[in-house]
């Protein structure tokens, strides 16, 4: 590819499309992007542009179903703009499932898009819109590379042991596995952690991506040998909307008892369980801990669930520093992992059996390192940046 040809990188949610182009030099791609932005509110009455530099702008909603495509055409247009004359060289797609044929950076054509689209039952949130971004670009520049980028392909290294359910012996090679998810993000965690901890960062540490999506992930060596997420994005801790882990059982009395379809139960299980499911007010953690001093009825249901979410996330560390056989260092990271010192706090208190002590100041100055010097663990602040990875793939898969 040339050298000095830009990376654009698409980010793709239900409502929302996130970028940022990267500006190469002599086949690295700085960390920092050039720019960033993105279009949210996709499929609301005010849809609204963002970019790094500017002031948000409103965006008149499209006709109905052609929102997406809208906001595309918007980012499209506003980066070829900004690029004055310099070259794209591919458009990085972050991707959540490459099941179990993708853990490599793929470019897109026909049969992989064909492929793709059959998982999209295993992540309905993420994978149609990333697929629809894709579809979208190669119609209109089928030159323009379009590189799918993996959140499952960081997993790979996981031990067969880890990856395989209790099922009949069959269903593994049905593709009935466990895959793990935010690879894109544990990948950074895993190329920055040498530059914070040392030799250290090859010694057993434990990730937590906690965002509206949270997972956990192992790492020994910097690969992944443990996670929480495995055959979809519904397994592991509680999440924003999400209810991570749950007895089967459950599910069969929703639908066998209560009657439900099995598209009401996957509305239930991704779109009304987790925070907002428990507390009946919000998905989003920063409201809760705001509301969780109420009164009444409404404030026992906010500590209910903050007191859930956390406890799932120490007992899911628990069983992963099992798996490593102990535990040197915990990093957080995400959304609510980077910005929610309360929740830092909780789990670290949790975790004291495990030689974790908190420096109750640096957690609340949002300092990288929050571990206090007696602490056995290293405890780090990282905020994630999977679109540089995902450009780095790009860019070293084009370079091949």
């Amino acid at each position: 590819m040339p050298t000095d040809d830009a990376i654009l990188v698409l980010n793709c949610g239900s409502s929302s499309i996130k970028f940022a182009v990267f500006a190469p030099a002599q086949g690295a791609v700085p960390r920092e992007p050039a720019w960033k932005g993105q279009v949210k509110g996709i499929g609301g009455a005010a849809p609204v542009f963002e970019e790094s530099g500017c002031e948000p702008r409103a965006l008149a909603p499209g006709a109905a179903g052609s929102e997406r495509h809208d906001a595309l055409a918007c980012i499209r247009e506003r980066v070829l703009d900004r690029l004055e004359g310099r070259g794209l060289a591919a458009v990085a797609h972050r991707v959540v499932h490459g099941g179990s044929r993708y853990f490599e950076p793929v470019r897109v054509e026909s049969g992989v898009l064909a492929d793709l689209r059959s998982y999209i039952p295993l992540a309905p949130l993420h994978q149609p819109f990333a697929l629809e971004a894709i579809e979208v670009l190669l119609s209109a520049r089928p030159d323009l590379p379009q590189v799918a980028c993996f959140d499952t392909g960081f997993h790979h290294t996981l031990p067969r042991v880890e990856q395989m359910l209790p099922l009949d012996r069959a269903a593994y090679d049905r593709g009935l596995r466990r895959y793990g998810f935010h690879g894109l993000s544990y990948q950074y965690l895993a190329t920055v952690l040498p530059e914070r901890l040392g030799d250290a960062a090859h010694g057993r540490i434990v990730c937590a991506h906690l965002g509206s999506g949270a997972s956990l992930c192992a790492l020994q060596g910097l690969r992944s040998v443990a996670t929480t997420m495995g055959f979809s994005a519904l397994d592991g801790l509680m999440m924003g909307t999400r209810c991570g882990s749950l007895d089967p059982g459950a599910v069969l009395y929703l639908m066998e008892i209560e009657k439900l379809s099995l598209e009401d139960v996957a509305h239930v299980l991704y779109h009304e369980s987790g925070l907002l499911g428990m507390s009946g007010v919000s998905a989003d953690v920063s409201q809760l801990l705001s509301l969780e001093a109420e009164t009444g009825e409404q404030g026992e249901h906010v500590r209910e669930a903050l007191a859930l979410y956390v406890r799932r996330i120490v007992r899911e560390i628990g069983s992963l520093a099992a798996a490593l056989g102990g535990l040197d260092g915990l990093v957080f990271t995400a959304g609510v992992g980077e910005h929610a010192a309360p929740i830092r706090q909780r789990v670290c208190e949790g975790l004291a059996f495990l030689g974790v002590r908190l420096d109750g100041a640096a957690n609340a100055a949002q300092a990288a390192r929050i571990s206090a010097p007696d602490s056995t663990v290293s405890v780090l602040v990282e905020p994630t940046n999977e679109e540089w990875v995902a450009a780095s793939q790009a860019v070293a898969m084009l370079s091949a």
